[in-house]
């Protein structure tokens, strides 16, 4: 017999710091590792094309299989996760980016960018995407859930920080084949730690979510069954409120017009104008840093004020931004180009925080499935943008018409958040699942 002493599900272990910082900091990490082929498109498309003539919208094809797959790999992630562990899914996530970015020095037809960019590493991506940051902070976390959800999301912006630039260099100095193994080498390097560190719920490190009252906690029941069974059955439930709808259409709006327009095409747009590679890919640089402040910041408005609102003011700028960027381009760098990074970054994913707790508030234990769904609709949109931005550039010569596409885009984006409704669906409980027994192990030193 167990008794609340000795029962492993509920564990009083002090810690000088909660496990769940250590976990939410690995997953920082392994966001920042698989970040670095997000960023390596735009700085490589350039060399590519000078050095096998490939046109602008063949690179920009791969490039939408590849924003495909990270959105609609996504929602079964997020399932698998539950069924097997976080840390196999993400281990094995890292290796399929590390495989394709290093693969990919051995490409010498424009096909082979379908398997190496588009394919492995999509797939590789999407199995830790968005997702992966909704599953730690949901798990881990019932104070502070929607700061860490913002600190994770920057995990992606801190890769393009750290990568951008001397991907950029070495693509230009080097050539990009250097620069595409730094990439692999990264994602390489962040298995171990991984492996070492994360677990998949607080009863396995002995201790309760941070913030949880040991009164009324109840662990969570742990996942059965098939996960494409379960990815598919939150899509089927989450199809039948319209709230799902607004939240998914607003956020392919998102992905359309951030990796899919800027993410993708600023710096080959910047380069039209005359601008330096290096010099755009340190603009985009910039973005990721204010784009950290940004979510940081969304994370913990998102706490305090309703998050539909939040949703309204930041798809508000980003439109206005894209409105104006086509005056804004040119050979050097000016102070109202300089202001608008500044606003782009702090806007960049600021999105996410709100969309998470909203497909949390309204679907319960579902939440971070829908959410799966939620960020598929995102990458959908985030792969329309990048094809139809580079057949515009090739069939009109500019990217003008994109950036304004963009814009009126957002506009709608901004109608759909408002219209969203808060309040639970009257089913969003998930059916009780027999209860798995979990792993305890013990706390390394000082954890």
């Amino acid at each position: 017999m167990t008794t609340p002493e000795t029962d492993a599900s509920a564990p009083r272990r002090r810690h000088r710091i909660h496990p769940a910082w250590w976990v939410a900091a690995v997953a920082f990490v392994a966001l920042l590792a698989a970040a670095g082929f997000r960023a390596a498109p735009g700085a490589l498309m350039v060399p590519l094309n000078e050095d096998f003539g490939w046109s602008t919208s063949v690179m920009s094809l791969a490039v939408s299989v590849n924003l495909l797959l990270y959105g609609l790999t996504a929602p079964f992630a997020a399932a698998l996760m539950d069924r097997f562990g976080v840390r196999q899914v993400v281990a094995i996530a890292l290796l399929l980016v590390s495989l394709g970015a290093g693969g990919s020095i051995l490409m010498t037809a424009s096909w082979q960018l379908l398997i190496f960019w588009g394919l492995l590493i999509g797939l590789g991506t999407g199995s830790m995407a968005l997702v992966f940051a909704a599953t730690i902070a949901n798990r881990w976390f019932v104070k502070r859930n929607g700061l860490v959800m913002g600190i994770l999301t920057a995990g992606s912006a801190t890769g393009q920080l750290i990568f951008l630039p001397p991907v950029a260099a070495l693509a230009e100095s080097s050539g990009w084949r250097p620069a595409s193994l730094v990439i692999a080498a990264a994602a390489l390097l962040a298995v171990p730690i991984v492996w070492f560190v994360l677990r998949d719920h607080p009863e396995d490190r002995g201790v309760l979510p941070y913030g949880a009252d040991p009164a009324t906690h109840v662990p969570a029941v742990r996942a059965t069954g098939g996960a494409a069974k379960r990815a598919i059955e939150g899509l089927v439930f989450a199809s039948k409120h319209r709230s799902f709808w607004a939240l998914a259409a607003a956020f392919a709006i998102c992905g359309a017009t951030t990796n899919g327009l800027i993410g993708i095409h600023f710096i080959p747009s910047a380069h039209d104008h005359g601008m330096p590679t290096t010099t755009a890919a340190g603009l985009l640089a910039v973005v990721g840093v204010f784009d950290i402040a940004g979510t940081i910041a969304s994370g913990w408005l998102t706490d305090k004020f309703d998050p539909r609102k939040l949703l309204v003011a930041y798809y508000a700028f980003r439109g206005a931004g894209l409105a104006l960027l086509p005056w804004l381009l040119s050979d050097t760098v000016h102070p109202s180009m300089v202001l608008f990074i500044v606003i782009y970054g702090l806007d960049w994913v600021a999105t996410v925080p709100p969309t998470a707790k909203l497909c949390r508030e309204i679907f319960g234990d579902r939440g971070t499935i829908v959410f799966g769904w939620v960020f598929a609709s995102h990458q959908i949109g985030a792969a329309i943008a990048a094809l139809s931005a580079g057949l515009i550039r090739d069939g009109l010569g500019t990217y003008t018409y994109a950036w304004w596409g963009g814009a009126a885009l957002c506009v709608i984006a901004a109608v759909l958040s408002i219209a969203v409704r808060r309040r639970l669906a009257p089913d969003a409980k998930v059916a009780p699942v027999a209860p798995r027994e979990p792993e305890v192990e013990p706390a390394p030193p000082g954890m």
